[in-house]
This record gives structure tokens, sequence and C-alpha cells, in this order.
């Protein structure tokens, strides 16, 4: 999405002339006859839902004047960058318009050069100062809704839905595929909430290994076992009347999932080699990028664990389900990689941000933050081109493969039906996203050998075995191209016996 530019003057020529200037460099164009209706525009009830960007202000007009407009933004906390234009360049109009917040300054009749440099600049600053205010609060602990960028309706009612959540101390289980964001609503959720002043301690359960975990969540005496020469108080001492984050939760063993449980249910934890329970106060957020209830049909995860951590789920859309949002991050990123590198790169050129627009983004938001890194090191000038992205260029210009999901239905005459083959011959063992050349010409017979149509669980279970067969195993892929979400697919194979499918998920798993 191109950043929106909003023109106030009530010159009808000037705003046109403006409007034109403007939307040559890219940029979307709202207009506004005067300062009244650039309040309303702002923070009126009638206010448009999506941002305004920067806003190009005439100070002298008729009703409310520039310097009143400024005051009115000011006064509504709006962080809008705010570009100043009159055909009165004196000082003290200068000094006025900054001191009132204006970014910049520029005297009518100004050059179509030096506005969109004005523009540049605002918007690129705007960037940096919100990346930089973002992630101190970040770390600070005080990170809230309005510090996750977004312009998805999709990702707004995400964010509405943890906001309601965040009011009280109800478990939350965040869920969704890996680099989507999950630990950055987990941090507004505690953020917003009544224990922001207190701790919060993430925990990847991914990444800790199994002998000690234990130690790890509940913490050990001194002495207790071979090397702990210290005594250490574990996680859920150290969130305290605070927020513990349990990051893919779906990969605990099940002997911490048990421990886990009595840690939920009795308020207190065991330390190893302790000989008395501790008391803890905690507001538990989890997060997986797993099918926990897939898991619990198979086995993998306790159902009486999942019940209490699903409590209030909330579950977080793909980056290609939210297209909106990859200008605005990728914008944010690049502000912050280039001031961290020390380059003076102001913006994407039209070519690269149509090209990230259009990629899929399957590593989701950590993906793009980590290409326009490797963007913004490769770049030599001040624009961030479609060559600072080669290997997603190389996968935007690479042929779709022209098959079908399933294959053609055609009735055939009555005879023997051949048995599908084993699903293990159906599993490929490397994880190539890249579609199996099956023969997408072969007949999927409706009829079975005594002429009677085959019942419709039979037929889709060969659908979904020619899928998985077709997309080599990724789940992730079968799912979308069958047009089911992922935990319909894994619904599916349970109840059409085909269990084992889960056990060979071929798909990437990386800690988010």
């Amino acid at each position: 999405m191109v950043e929106r530019i909003l023109v106030v003057d009530d010159d009808p020529v000037q705003r046109r002339l403006l409007q034109s200037m403007i939307a040559r460099n890219g940029y979307e164009v709202l207009l506004a006859e005067g300062g009244d209706a650039a309040v309303t525009m702002l923070i009126g009830p009638t206010a448009d839902s999506a941002p305004i960007d920067a806003i190009v202000l005439d100070l002298v007009m008729p009703d409310l004047d520039g310097l009143g407009v400024l005051g009115r933004i000011r006064e509504a906390g709006l962080a809008i960058p705010v570009i100043v234009q009159t055909a009165h360049g004196g000082i003290d109009n200068v000094v006025s318009a900054m001191r009132a917040g204006a970014a910049d300054f520029v005297v009518k009749p100004v050059s179509a050069e030096r506005l969109e440099v004005s523009l540049r600049n605002a918007l690129a600053t705007k960037a940096l100062e919100s990346e930089i205010q973002r992630l101190k609060r970040s770390r600070a602990g005080t990170l809230t809704f309005k510090d996750i960028i977004t312009r998805s309706q999709r990702m707004n009612a995400v964010l509405r839905q943890a906001e309601k959540a965040a009011g009280s101390a109800i478990p939350v289980l965040i869920e969704g595929g890996s680099g989507v964001g999950k630990e950055l609503i987990a941090r507004a959720i505690h953020g917003t909430g009544e224990r922001r002043a207190k701790p919060f301690i993430a925990v990847n359960c991914g990444a800790i290994p199994e002998n000690l975990l234990e130690s790890t969540l509940f913490g050990h005496e001194k002495g207790a076992f071979t090397g702990a020469t210290d005594r250490h108080s574990g996680k859920f001492a150290e969130a305290h009347g605070g927020t513990l984050f349990l990051d893919e939760i779906g990969e605990l063993p099940l002997a911490a999932q048990v421990k886990l449980l009595r840690a939920i249910q009795e308020g207190q934890i065991d330390p190893v080699g302790s000989r008395k329970p501790v008391k803890v106060d905690v507001r538990l957020i989890s997060a997986t990028n797993r099918d926990l209830a897939a898991d619990v049909k198979t086995g993998r995860f306790r159902e009486d664990l999942f019940y209490r951590l699903h409590v209030f789920p909330i579950s977080v859309p793909s980056l290609a389900e939210r297209p909106e949002d990859i200008p605005e991050l990728a914008r944010h990123f690049l502000a912050r990689f280039a001031a961290e590198e020390g380059k003076r790169i102001r913006r994407f050129d039209g070519e690269a941000l149509a090209l990230l627009s259009r990629y899929r983004w399957p590593g989701n938001v950590r993906q793009l933050e980590n290409a326009v890194f490797r963007a913004v090191v490769l770049a030599d000038g001040d624009e961030v081109s479609v060559a600072e992205f080669p290997q997603i260029a190389a996968l935007d210009q690479r042929p779709e493969v022209a098959s079908p999901a399933i294959a053609p239905v055609f009735v055939e005459p009555v005879g023997p039906v051949a048995a599908p083959p084993p699903l293990a011959k159906l599993m490929p063992a490397d994880n190539s996203i890249a579609p199996q050349h099956t023969d997408t010409g072969s007949a999927l017979p409706l009829l079975n050998d005594r002429g009677e149509v085959r019942p419709f669980d039979e037929v889709e279970a060969e659908v979904i075995r020619f899928a998985i067969s077709h997309y080599r195993g990724q789940m992730s892929e079968v799912a979308r191209r069958l047009r089911i979400g992922r935990s319909t697919l894994y619904r599916k194979l349970d109840a059409l016996g085909l269990n084992r499918m889960a056990e060979n998920d071929t798909d990437p798993v990386v800690a988010g």
C-alpha cells in the first residue's frame, strides 16, 4: 500500500497542482478544502480508518488556519509529519510553524522536486522515530497495541481481540506460523495490562534441552544435581507478579507438560531439590506454530494441559494473508537498518516495493525483516531497487507449474480400481516446496468395480493423497492449494484414517 498524503488548501487551483505533483511520485492523495475539513478527516467522528502518513498544509486559510490545525493534531496525539506551505515566507511564520510541530516549511510556489524531497525526508524520519520508540517500549515491557504496525483489517480484528484479553488475567494461547509476530502480541498484552510494571519473561520451550527444562522453568537448589553449584530461581519465579511467555509450547515433552499443568493448577512450583513448594503469581501467555488440537488427538500433547492453555485463543494471520502490511513493515525495517548501518537510504523504488508486495513470504514478517536487512547492506545509493533482492526476484520470475491441485475427474467404465499407493511412498525425503510432477492426466474413477458411485470420503482421501504427493509433503502448501485450513486438513487426515500424515509432515519448524 502506498503512503497517503493529505493536502489542505483553500485554493482549488493550488490543491489540484499539489495533487498532480504528489501523485506523480507514486503517493495516494487526499484533499481537504480547509482547516476544519482537515481536522474532521483526521480526528472527527467520520475519520478515515486508513491512516494518513503526511500532511501538506497551507498556513493561511479563512476558517481554521494552519497553526490551528497543527495545534489540534498535537492535542489529539497524532504523530503525523506536517509540511507547512505559505506565500508569506517570513521568519516569524517559520518559527511559529516549527514550534507548533511542523516537520518542514516550503514557500509557494513550491517545485515538484522540492516537495518530493521534503515528503521523502518527513516520511523517513517518521518511520525511524516510530521504530526506535517501538523498540525502546518493547525492551522496557511497555509495548502497546498502537506500536504494532498494521493496515490490515484482519490483523486489526486480531489486535482488538488481544486488547480485550489484556484487561484480565485469562490464559492466552497465540497461534500462528513462525515469524508472524506472536511474541510482539504477547508483549503488547503485557504492556497494556495491569502487570506492565512487572517482569515479562519469555521462554522458548523448543530451545531448551530436555534434561534442563525442569530446572530452567521451576529452578533448582544448590547441589540438587551434578553441576548445580548455585541456587537457581527459575523462569516462573523470575516472572512472579508479571507475565510468563512460553513460546513454542507445543515442543514441550510429555514429562514437562505434567509438571507445567500442576504449576498452573496449583499456582506453585517445586524447584528441583527443594523440600517445599514455592507460591508464584504469573500471567501465562503461550504461543505455538503447531496444531495443538491435532497433537492432542495423536497423544503428543496432553489434553488436560491443552484446555488449561486454550482458554483465550488468538490466531495470527500469515503475512501472505495481510499483504497490505508488507509495504509499511518494509519501510519501518528500512528506516531502522539504514540508521544502524549508517547509510542514507531514503526509500524503496516502485518496482522493489511491488516485488515485495507480490511475494508470499513463507517465513512471514521475520523473513521480510531479514530480506530488507540484506538489501540495506547491498544498496549503494539512496534508494533500494529490485537488484538488492536477487533471490526474491528470481523466485518472482520463475514460471508457475501449470498443473492442477487435483487430477481431472472423468467417469470411467466399470472396472477394477487399483489400491492407492502406501503413504510412505508418497512422502519425499526433501523439503522442497516445488510441486512434484505427478501424472496429472490420470483419471480419478468415480465408480467402483460394481458400477456404483464411490463414497465421498473415499474420493476425498484419494484427492488428499494426490495433493500430498504433488506438493511433496508440504502440509501448509497442500492446505492452501485445497483451500482449507491446515487444522482442517489434519482433522480430515484423522477422520479418514490417514493419521500417519501428521507424523510425516515435512514443513520446516522454526522458533518464532
